[in-house]
């Protein structure tokens, strides 16, 4: 993907604040995985192969849909069962807004990032994006305030449509993907 300067996924803070994710084989129970990922309030944990090559993702979705929902046990079900085989994984050098279409049009909330060689660095989450937009939808929203309070639009009409975006946000991420 092209790249442009400043919105390159490891020039986000996200990229260096956030704890590396939880790998895992797809020989290893899911017992194991539902255990690290309660303890440390993770949504997924990442399949890795021997050579720690991104292979698939197991999410709290996985885990509804593929093991309770067929009433299996994550005791003896093992990840290669339940997980979502070959995700999208991005490189650190991507591009954050082709990353932020590519995941709203493909509906999927979690992207591995990783690094030249392929290994594991950071999960972004459709969270990490959408605090992205937020700087530059204050800025056109200040824009718009300026130009419209010369013309005398109520500060109340510009506040709301904050709102409403807000709104707008929550419903996508929670419910339609």
């Amino acid at each position: 993907m092209a790249t442009r300067i400043g919105t390159r996924l490891i020039d986000r803070p996200e990229f260096k604040l956030k704890a590396k994710p939880i790998t895992f084989l797809k020989t290893e129970k899911v017992f194991a995985a539902i255990q690290v990922m309660s303890k440390k309030n993770y949504g997924s944990v990442v399949i890795v192969d021997k050579d720690n090559t991104v292979i698939g993702i197991v999410t709290e979705r996985d885990i509804l849909k593929r093991l309770v929902g067929k009433s299996l046990d994550p005791k003896t079900t093992i990840l290669g069962d339940i997980m979502t085989e070959d995700p999208k994984v991005a490189s650190e050098e991507d591009d954050v807004l082709d990353w932020l279409r590519i995941m709203s049009n493909e509906r999927f909330r979690r992207l591995p990032v990783v690094d030249s060689e392929g290994k594991i660095k950071v999960i972004f989450t459709q969270g990490d994006f959408v605090s992205y937009t937020w700087p530059d939808l204050l800025y056109h929203a200040k824009q718009l305030a300026k130009a419209s309070l010369l013309r005398g639009f109520p500060i109340y009409g510009i506040i709301a449509m904050v709102l409403l975006y807000s709104i707008a946000m929550i419903f996508v991420f929670n419910y339609l993907v």
